[in-house]
């Protein structure tokens, strides 16, 4: 990246701000089509990628600020003032995963449009956060790193800079006596979520023994030998265990294991992906479909799961991976409903997004019991999970797997 570009002052970052509440102030809050049932149409899983991104494109990703070449995504659709500003709730780790889906769509099929919006993504996000490319959230550094290291091995696109302080970011969160980071700066809580995105994130920077470290500490002591499923989290010093089972755990845990397996060569991390696959079909799926999550953060946890289910399919030949992948890419797109032709995905893949009787909008669906019971969310996170999960069927599909 040009240098030139990450550069604001303070002063400046708050003029535009102010400029983008005097504009928005008096604008109407973004309006949704009408919610119509799926149509019938056979769509090839790229064409299917396709239509999740541009609903996507078209909803949410908007400048930031006013600032030309700097885009971010509102967190739901459709947005009102405050959140078209981009001023309201910060999400850097729901902005990583939509840089990350940028890359993948440029992947697929590089076009000049893409690759800007990927690097008007990541100016957004540098500019947006004010202080830097860092935080005190390993997560969201370690999903940050690993956006911006596929854009430069897949895309050429350089983030040098970027990549290095994110990477002395997250060695900066090491604990030795611990062997592993934290969630946060000054936190006592060693999280998967932390975890597996640092892991994998310092494997591709150069740091494998670290990386396989973490590994070493999510199987050892959060894996629950039961179901053989890993944990949230525990808190130390005192060994007290989060047993709450998330699916994007396993996800990222895959996910090293497979970044592991490929890069050492050592048989034990082939083993454990495979084991936790097997888990995960036989425990966090239904009918061969990723367990719902919710909406808001939790809305990014099956999207993840399935990113990561594909790598390992590719890289280890991992049947039961791809299909569930496949599993879940046909019914989230068989139960979609749509707004103006493009797909609205729900936070449950396995059960239909219910139309109101009425034809309505958003807008008319300020309830969110009923928007939920109906398998409805304006979040950012679901609809991310779903062309995720599109993007993985892609990628599956054209190597045959």
């Amino acid at each position: 990246m040009d240098r030139r570009d990450q550069e604001f002052s303070r002063r400046g970052l708050l003029c535009a701000a102010g400029a983008a509440i005097a504009l928005t102030v008096v604008a109407q809050p973004t309006q949704a089509g009408t919610i119509t049932a799926k149509r019938s149409a056979v769509l090839g899983a790229g064409e299917r990628a396709d239509l999740a991104e541009r609903a996507i494109v078209e909803r949410h990703v908007r400048s930031l600020w006013g600032l030309s070449h700097r885009q971010l995504g509102t967190l739901v659709w459709p947005a009102d003032v405050v959140e078209r500003a981009v001023l309201g709730r910060w999400c850097y780790w729901w902005q990583a995963h939509l840089l990350d889906c940028a890359v993948d769509a440029a992947h697929r099929a590089r076009t000049p449009e893409r690759i800007a919006r990927v690097v008007a993504l990541a100016c957004g996000i540098r500019t947006r956060n004010v202080t830097g490319w860092t935080n005190r959230y390993y997560d969201d550094m370690g999903w940050l790193a690993l956006a911006l290291d596929r854009a430069e091995r897949l895309l050429d696109i350089p983030f040098d800079d970027a990549l290095g302080d994110l990477r002395a970011g997250l060695l900066e969160g090491w604990n030795p006596e611990v062997g592993a980071v934290p969630w946060r700066s000054g936190d006592d809580f060693y999280n998967t979520p932390a975890i597996g995105p640092t892991g994998i994130a310092l494997a591709r920077l150069g740091e494998v023994p670290r990386a396989e470290q973490l590994a070493d500490f999510l199987h050892t002591r959060l894996r629950d030998a039961e179901t053989g499923l890993i944990l949230d989290g525990v808190h130390e010093p005192g060994g007290r265990v989060d047993a709450t089972v998330h699916t994007y755990c396993q996800g990222v845990t895959i996910g090293l294991e497979t970044e592991l397996a490929v890069r050492t060569g050592e048989s034990v991390h082939h083993r454990r992906a495979t084991a936790l696959v097997a888990a995960v079909g036989n425990g966090l799926t239904e009918s061969g479909v990723i367990a719902a999550a919710a909406a808001n953060d939790s809305g990014l946890f099956m999207g993840i799961l399935a990113r990561y289910l594909a790598e390992t399919a590719l890289a280890l030949d991992n049947t039961t991976a791809a299909n569930i992948v496949h599993a879940s890419a046909e019914a989230a797109w068989t139960n979609r409903a749509e707004v103006d032709g493009l797909p609205l995905f729900g936070a449950d893949w396995a059960r239909p997004v219910v139309v109101p009787e009425q034809p309505g909008t958003f807008l008319q669906l300020a309830d969110a019991a009923a928007a939920s019971s109906a398998n409805l969310s304006r979040d950012l996170s679901v609809q991310l999970s779903g062309w995720m999960l599109m993007e993985a069927d892609y990628r599956l599909t054209v190597a045959g797997r």
